[in-house]
C-alpha cells in the first residue's frame, strides 16, 4: 500500500510572548509538534487522538498547508502542502467541528453553489454529488434555510457535504460529531464508514468521542505533547495500556469465588453473579471452558475494556509505545 500521507520528523514551534510586568514581556518557545513521524496509506481510515494541547489540530493544519512545519519533511499525495496549498486544496476536504466553511447568513444551498464555482466542479458531477450527499446526510429540508438558523448537528452535516462536493481523495475531520445528538451522530458515522469503504477516501479522524474511533477505525494514533505515544491496531491499544476485560458469570446458586486459573481474578461477587477480570490480550475461551467444566453455569458475558480508561493510563505513565505494525 502506498504512503499517501507522510510525516518524517515533523516539528512545529511557536514563539509565544506573555506580559511579565508593566512594560516587560517574556518570549517563550512552545513545541506543539515534536519530531512526529508516521504514514497513512491510500484508503485508510485512521483515528488521531490525544488530550487538548497534544498537537492534533496543529498537525492537521500542517497537512492542509495552513501552517508551515518548523522542521522535518511532510508530503500529502506527493505534494508539499506549505508550498503548493492551492494545488493540494483540490485533492483534500477539511471539516473543523468548531468552525464552519458555510456562509452564515445565506441559505445552505448557496454555500454549495459557491463550492461548485470555487472548485470548478463540472456541472453534471456537481449535481450528482450534491444529490447523493443531500440524501445520505438528510439535508433535503435544510437547503433553503440560512446557516445561522441550523442546529449544530445540522450545520455539521452541512459542512461535511460541502467538504465532499469536489470528490476529495483525503478527508480531514476535526471533531466531526461534537455536539451532535444520538441520531445525527449515528448518521454521520454510517456515512463516513460508507465513504471510506465504498469510495476508498482516505480519512484522518481527530475526535474526543472515542466511540467514533471504535466504530470507524481499525488503526489509531495517540499523541501527547506533540509526540507519538501509540500507533497501531485498536486491539493493540488495550494491550499497550495493560487493559483488562471482564467476564460476568451467572451461576445456579451462590458459591465462593470461582477458580478460573492464574490469568483471571474475581473482583466482585453478588449472590450467584461473579465478575472476573483478565488481561485484554488473553483469550476468554479457556476461562469460559474452565468455569463451565467446574461450576453450575447458567449464563456469562464478556465486557470489553473502556478505551478512555486505557488512554488515561497511558497519559499518566507518559510512556511511548510505538509498535512496528503502524509506525514508520
Amino acid at each position: 500500500m502506498d504512503a499517501f500521507i507522510e510525516l518524517d520528523g515533523v516539528e512545529k514551534v511557536f514563539d509565544v510572548r506573555r506580559r511579565t510586568g508593566f512594560l516587560r514581556r517574556e518570549r517563550r518557545r512552545v513545541r506543539a509538534v515534536d519530531g512526529l513521524s508516521f504514514t497513512v496509506a491510500r484508503g485508510e481510515m485512521v483515528g488521531y487522538i490525544g488530550p487538548n494541547g497534544a498537537g492534533k489540530s496543529t498537525t492537521v493544519k500542517m497537512l492542509t498547508g495552513i501552517l508551515t512545519p518548523s522542521g522535518g519533511r511532510l508530503r500529502v499525495a506527493g505534494i508539499d502542502p506549505a508550498r503548493e496549498r492551492t494545488r493540494l486544496a483540490h485533492r483534500i476536504g477539511v471539516v473543523f467541528g468548531q468552525r464552519t466553511s458555510l456562509w452564515w447568513d445565506l441559505p445552505l444551498i448557496d454555500s454549495y453553489r459557491l463550492a461548485h464555482r470555487m472548485y470548478r466542479i463540472p456541472d453534471a458531477r456537481y449535481r450528482e454529488n450534491l444529490d447523493r450527499l443531500v440524501e445520505l446526510l438528510g439535508l433535503e429540508a435544510l437547503l433553503d434555510v440560512p446557516v445561522r438558523q441550523l442546529s449544530l448537528g445540522q450545520r455539521m452535516r452541512g459542512d461535511i457535504a460541502a467538504a465532499l462536493l469536489h470528490d476529495p481523495e483525503i478527508l480531514y475531520l476535526d471533531e466531526p460529531t461534537i455536539g451532535l445528538d444520538v441520531v445525527s451522530r449515528t448518521r454521520v458515522r454510517e456515512f463516513l464508514g460508507e465513504l471510506n469503504a465504498g469510495r476508498g477516501t482516505t480519512v484522518l479522524l481527530t475526535t474526543h468521542d472515542l466511540q467514533d474511533i471504535e466504530r470507524l477505525c481499525s488503526r489509531v494514533m495517540v499523541v501527547d505533547h506533540g509526540r507519538m505515544m501509540y500507533d497501531g491496531p485498536l486491539a493493540g491499544l488495550h494491550e499497550a495500556g495493560e487493559s483488562e476485560r471482564t467476564l460476568v458469570v451467572d451461576l445456579e446458586r451462590e458459591l465462593p469465588p470461582v477458580d478460573a486459573g492464574p490469568e483471571a481474578r474475581v473482583v466482585r461477587v453478588e449472590g450467584p453473579r461473579q465478575w472476573l477480570a483478565f488481561p485484554a490480550s488473553v483469550s476468554a475461551a479457556p476461562l469460559v471452558a474452565r468455569i463451565a467444566a467446574g461450576y453450575p453455569l447458567v449464563d456469562l458475558s464478556v465486557r470489553e475494556p473502556d478505551i478512555e480508561a486505557v488512554i488515561g493510563r497511558m497519559y499518566a505513565g507518559r510512556e511511548t509505545v510505538v509498535p512496528g505494525t503502524g509506525n514508520s
